[in-house]
C-alpha cells in the first residue's frame, strides 16, 4: 500500500470516500452504463478470473462477477474504502459468492505476474502521475490470451454543468486549490490508443460510447458533481459556500433549460498474445 506516502493519491482517496455516499443515486447511473459496457467489451466467459482496479461501488465488477458464474471469480480493488464497503454490500444483496474487495492502490499491485483472464480499470487509471508506467503493471498482471479493458472519459464529458460549476466556483472562491479534474488528461481516441500501444506493444481497439445523463430536475447537477471527482472542491467550500454554490449552479442550469448532462466514453481493449 502506497498512497498514505502519496499526496496526490491521498487526495483522491479522500474525494472518492466521500462521493461515496453519491455514487449509486439515480443522477449517477452513467456510472452503471458505462460499468456493463466495459464488462461486454471485455468478453468474458464462465470461470474467468478478473481484476477490477479501481472498482468503486461495483459498476463493472458485480455485473463481472455475474458473467463469469459460480466457477468464475472476480477481486474488485480501489483506494476509498467508503467505495469498497457499498460494493460489499450491493454484493451480499445480489448473492454473489465468487468476489472480493480489497483496498490497494493500483499503482502497487499485490498479485503475481498473469494472474488474470481479464483485467478492466473504469474510469481510474487517469487518476496516477504516470499512465503508462501503470497500464503496463496492469499488463503484467493479465495472463496471455488475456483482455485488458480501460475506460477513459470523452471530450467533453459532465458538460454544460461542469462550465457552470467552475465559473460559480471561481467567482464564489477564486482561490481554490488546484481541482481534481484528472480525467482531462486523456480524452481522444488517438491519445488513449497511442498510450496503450506505447505501454503493451499492442494497438488497442477503442470503441466511443455516447452518452448523455438526463436531468429530471437542476439541481441533479448538484448530486452529480458530489458523486464524482468535482466532490474535492465541494469539500474545501464551508456549509455555508456550498449551499450557496448549490443554489448557483440549480438556477443557471434551471434557466438555461438545461435537461442533460454529457457523459461520452472511449473504451479501450487489447488482448495479450499468447
Amino acid at each position: 500500500m502506497t498512497l498514505l506516502g502519496n499526496p496526490r493519491r491521498s487526495r483522491v482517496a479522500a474525494t472518492y470516500d466521500s462521493a461515496a455516499d453519491h455514487f449509486d443515486l439515480a443522477p449517477l447511473s452513467f456510472w452503471d452504463r458505462h460499468g456493463r459496457r466495459a464488462v461486454h467489451h471485455a468478453s468474458l466467459r464462465p470461470g474467468e478470473s478478473v481484476l477490477d482496479v479501481g472498482c468503486g461501488t461495483g459498476a463493472s465488477a458485480l455485473p463481472a462477477a455475474s458473467t463469469v458464474g459460480p466457477t468464475g471469480s472476480v477481486i474488485g480493488i480501489d483506494i476509498a474504502e467508503a467505495m469498497l464497503t457499498r460494493a460489499g454490500m450491493k454484493a451480499r444483496v445480489q448473492r454473489l459468492s465468487n468476489m472480493r474487495f480489497e483496498r490497494m492502490d493500483m499503482t502497487s499491485l499485490s498479485f503475481p505476474s498473469e494472474t488474470f483472464d481479464a483485467v478492466i480499470s473504469v474510469f481510474s487509471v487517469f487518476f496516477v502521475e504516470d499512465v503508462q508506467a501503470q497500464i503496463t503493471e496492469l499488463w503484467r498482471v493479465l495472463r496471455p490470451g488475456g483482455r485488458l479493458v480501460l475506460t477513459f472519459w470523452g471530450k467533453d464529458a459532465f458538460q454544460p454543468g461542469a462550465a457552470i460549476f467552475t465559473e460559480e466556483l471561481g467567482t464564489l472562491r477564486p482561490n481554490i486549490p488546484e481541482p481534481l479534474r484528472a480525467w482531462e488528461r486523456l480524452t481522444s481516441r488517438n491519445a488513449i490508443e497511442d498510450l496503450i500501444a506505447s505501454a503493451t506493444k499492442v494497438v488497442p481497439e477503442v470503441h466511443p460510447a455516447p452518452d448523455r445523463q438526463p436531468l429530471a430536475t437542476p439541481r441533479d447537477w448538484w448530486t452529480i458533481a458530489m458523486g464524482s471527482g468535482y466532490r474535492w472542491e465541494i469539500n474545501q467550500l464551508t456549509s455555508d459556500e456550498r449551499q450557496r454554490l448549490e443554489q448557483r449552479c440549480s438556477a443557471r442550469i434551471r434557466a438555461q433549460f438545461i435537461k442533460a448532462i454529457s457523459v461520452p466514453a472511449f473504451h479501450a481493449v487489447a488482448g495479450k498474445p499468447i
